[in-house]
């Protein structure tokens, strides 16, 4: 994490209607960025009355999203990407603000290697046990390029939708003041049930899991 990042400027905003497969529909504003630290095609969707939001209080809600192939497109239940992707757009589009969509497959490890840190999890190890054994980080995620577009979008000051405290030391530390932390729903299933438990007990997610 590169605490004095340089600023970054936005490249191209475009309006996009989205529809999810349950019905929900909702307009974004889709921004791309120039000088991004990770060099990524990471995206910037300002929903609902975002303008409105960075006026009054100076502090929308955030989520920074990172992709999920398996989980957002194709609604794998091994974790809890996609729901949570779209229970943020539905609330943020409600209050206001930005979803943050980082191109950092797998805790960052990518794409392959998720799928290979899946094959290990079935024989055993929890998903960052996983991660060790293919000799990669528990979590490489890097929140460097999400302050710089923040940053570029005039919110300096968020609410952040996570319940993942990492999230929030990494932007605290980039300069990005989180001014408050907002749990995203528990989406339990019988297959993610393991990794879920997995998030509370390492990484001290907020997840109210049943006994």
């Amino acid at each position: 994490m590169d605490t004095a990042i340089r600023p970054a400027e936005v490249r191209t905003r475009v309006t996009v209607p989205l529809r999810f497969p349950d019905g929900y529909a909702t307009t974004a504003e889709v921004f791309t960025f120039t000088g991004l630290a990770d060099g990524r095609e990471h995206l910037a969707l300002a929903l609902g009355e975002w303008r409105a939001a960075l006026a009054a209080d100076g502090a929308p809600l955030v989520r920074p999203h990172s992709e999920c192939l398996t989980g957002d497109v194709f609604g794998s239940e091994r974790c809890d990407c996609g729901p949570q992707l779209r229970e943020a757009v539905e609330r943020i589009a409600a209050e206001g603000g930005f979803l943050l969509y980082l191109r950092q497959e797998g805790r960052g490890i990518g794409l392959y290697a998720k799928l290979d840190a899946y094959a290990l999890q079935d024989a055993g190890l929890d998903t960052y046990e996983a991660n060790l054994a293919l000799g990669r980080g528990e979590d490489e995620r890097d929140y460097s390029a999400a302050a710089q577009m923040l940053r570029a979008l005039g919110a300096e000051r968020i609410r952040l939708l996570s319940n993942n405290p990492d999230k929030a030391l990494q932007l605290d530390a980039l300069g990005i003041q989180v001014v408050g932390r907002v749990p995203t729903g528990v989406h339990l299933t019988e297959a993610n049930a393991a990794y879920l438990s997995a998030k509370v007990s390492h990484t001290h997610h907020t997840l109210a899991l049943p006994a």
